[in-house]
């Protein structure tokens, strides 16, 4: 048994396929299949049933593949503590962001990244919060930045910044008022559209537009910011947006800052446990704080 053979392993149970697994593997199919065959010999018992239409897991094979995991999770710390010996920041940095987070944080910190780490290689992921999640836990992802939860998953979590949501209205119907910021009572009676569910800031903005009175618009759910401000700009609707989405300017939107109290949301970075890149999580955090000071 070996690395390698590990590897084949799960990317078969994750793709179902031995093809598509193979080719993720940068190896042939025979190669990965006679391995994988190799293996369950060694073992001395059946890890999937094979046909030309899918492949199944057996019992044993589902809990072989979650110690695989275990154990590749493993490999990969040890890797990255050797190729940290010197430097935190050197290697390989997998960083996953929530859809109403990536876009308007990342033209902030992406300049900042490559001048002050230049030894860093960035990937960036953007999913939603529970895809985020189940790829940090599975040791895909090093990070991921998104909205605070209760969470009910072995993370560790490191607070960025707080940001505000802010009324995102048409031109055609501006609030009825002369003042800069608006009232939450300007929601009251409203019918206000939403993203689509998975989205954590939608079940956030819902909270605080049912307090104030208002009720979601049914008809359209947006799967995305920029598409859910392009029907605000039509004068379907008003929506609540993050603070750092309002510097993109759509014509036909205007943008209005609550008062007191002001409704905001809680960004901040979620690492494993027991992951061993700690320099290079406060690294990153303290830049992101940084950036977001000085653009909010």
């Amino acid at each position: 048994m070996n690395i390698r053979d590990l590897e084949y392993l799960v990317a078969v149970h994750e793709l179902k396929n031995f093809s598509k697994a193979a080719e993720q593997c940068f190896v042939s199919q025979p190669t990965l299949s006679g391995q994988l065959k190799k293996l369950e010999i060694e073992l001395g018992a059946s890890l999937m049933e094979r046909s030309t239409r899918k492949v199944l897991f057996t019992n044993v094979g589902e809990e072989v593949v979650v110690e695989a995991r275990t154990i590749l999770q493993t490999a990969s710390h040890i890797k990255k503590l050797a190729n940290r010996t010197e430097d935190p920041m050197a290697g390989d940095f997998h960083v996953g962001l929530i859809p109403t987070v990536g876009p308007f944080l990342l033209p902030h910190i992406m300049p900042l990244i490559a001048q002050d780490f230049p030894q860093t290689n960035l990937y960036l992921y953007e999913l939603q919060t529970d895809d985020l999640i189940e790829r940090l836990l599975k040791g895909e992802l090093d990070a991921a930045i998104l909205a605070k939860l209760d969470w009910n998953h072995p993370v560790n979590e490191i607070d960025l910044y707080t940001e505000e949501l802010c009324l995102a209205n048409s031109t055609l119907h501006p609030p009825k008022t002369t003042d800069s910021k608006v009232e939450l009572d300007v929601l009251d009676g409203e019918s206000v559209l939403m993203l689509e569910d998975g989205h954590c800031l939608r079940d956030q903005a819902l909270g605080v537009c049912f307090s104030a009175g208002a009720k979601e618009d049914k008809r359209f759910q947006a799967t995305s910011l920029d598409t859910l401000l392009h029907m605000v700009a039509t004068g379907a609707g008003m929506t609540l947006i993050p603070k750092l989405a309002c510097a993109k300017a759509i014509e036909g939107v205007s943008y209005h800052s609550f008062k007191n109290p002001v409704p905001t949301r809680e960004i901040v970075m979620v690492t494993r446990k027991n992951s061993a890149r700690g320099e290079a999580y406060q690294n990153i955090s303290s830049l992101v704080k940084s950036a977001v000071v000085i653009n909010q």
